[in-house]
């Protein structure tokens, strides 16, 4: 295993441990929970959505450390940033899942900063829907609350 993948691996294993905006929040505007039928990881996903910005995401989910530290990397990537940016690293990081290990372009791996870790889960269909777990629970939140994100895309 090369220093990149021990950096990545590393980035998983810490997240996964240190879940970064674990908990519901108080007054959600929406919710959405979502469930991998194939291996049964779940999570419940509330968002607050003020003047065109995620401000704030809570989460709490079961799961594989690659489910629970992707819902916490989506996390720190997206509350506080407006819904074209919201709506671009979600189209970004799923064009990466769906990459089977070929890869995306760099500008996209930097924009995805520490969610670039997830690259080599790509390789692995059945892993591919863990990653995807909570950036699903998000846009399905998001759509509840009257904010879908492909609109957001569209706009820009």
């Amino acid at each position: 295993m090369n220093d990149l993948d021990q950096l990545y691996q590393q980035v998983i294993l810490d997240h996964s441990r240190e879940r970064h905006g674990f908990g519901a929040l108080k007054v959600p505007d929406s919710v959405s929970h979502q469930v991998n039928p194939t291996c049964g990881d779940e999570v419940t996903l509330g968002v607050q959505v003020t003047d065109g910005h995620l401000t704030a995401i809570g989460w709490e989910g079961d799961g594989c450390s690659i489910s629970q530290a992707s819902t916490s990397v989506m996390h720190d990537l997206v509350t506080g940033a407006d819904l074209e940016t919201v709506a671009r690293l979600e189209a970004s990081f799923d064009a990466l899942m769906h990459s089977r290990g070929r890869g995306v372009e760099e500008n996209i791996l930097d924009e995805l900063e520490d969610a670039a870790a997830f690259e080599g889960v790509s390789k692995y269909p059945n892993r591919v829907k863990c990653a995807l777990l909570g950036w699903i629970a998000l846009k399905d939140a998001l759509l509840k609350a009257g904010v879908p994100l492909d609109a957001g895309a569209r706009a820009s």
